[in-house]
């Protein structure tokens, strides 16, 4: 540029979106459950919930929620408890049992909600249940799904792990 010349000053970018910083959220706390387009609602060593479309991406050939998707859900919202209620010791899942009672269609949202049913030192229990949402109020309506997941609580954290729970950290006191 010649000295003569001024430059043409730049708009700011625009600030980040609700959307798209639960999206940068969500691909920190969890790859598949990102992948998935879940939105996390509540981050607390007492409690997650969020919010799941149902696409095609996680439907069965039935174009239903796959059962693998609940699955998925429960055991990621209670580990990610249970990584914050251990203090971000490392966790691992033992047992994960769910019931089906009702199907969630394609273009359905489900809201998923995790709670502690026991915080021991070596084992965690958390219950997770599954609701299709009202779409004309936006609240819950029937429940579709309920899991119980079992996790050891009192594993080492390897050295190279140990900022597995910085994404926690990070997002728990903002939601």
């Amino acid at each position: 540029m010649d000295r003569g010349a001024t430059a043409t000053p730049r708009p700011p970018a625009p600030a980040a979106t609700n959307e798209s910083r639960g999206k940068t959220m969500m691909a920190e706390l969890d790859s598949p459950l990102h992948a998935l387009g879940f939105e996390m609602e509540e981050l607390s060593p007492s409690g997650l919930a969020g919010r799941l479309l149902v696409t095609p991406t996680c439907c069965q050939p039935f174009m239903v929620l796959h059962g693998g998707v609940s699955a998925l859900v429960a055991e990621a919202l209670a580990s990610m408890g249970a990584h914050m209620a251990s203090g971000y010791r490392r966790v691992a899942g033992m047992q994960l049992s769910i019931n089906h009672f009702r199907s969630a269609a394609l273009g359905d949202t489900v809201l998923a909600r995790a709670a502690p049913v026991h915080v021991g030192r070596s084992t965690q229990v958390w219950e997770v249940k599954l609701w299709k949402m009202d779409p004309s109020t936006g609240e819950k309506g029937p429940q579709i799904a309920e899991s119980i997941v079992t996790l050891l609580s009192n594993l080492p954290l390897p050295e190279e792990h140990k900022n597995a729970g910085d994404a926690l950290r990070k997002y728990a006191s903002k939601l």
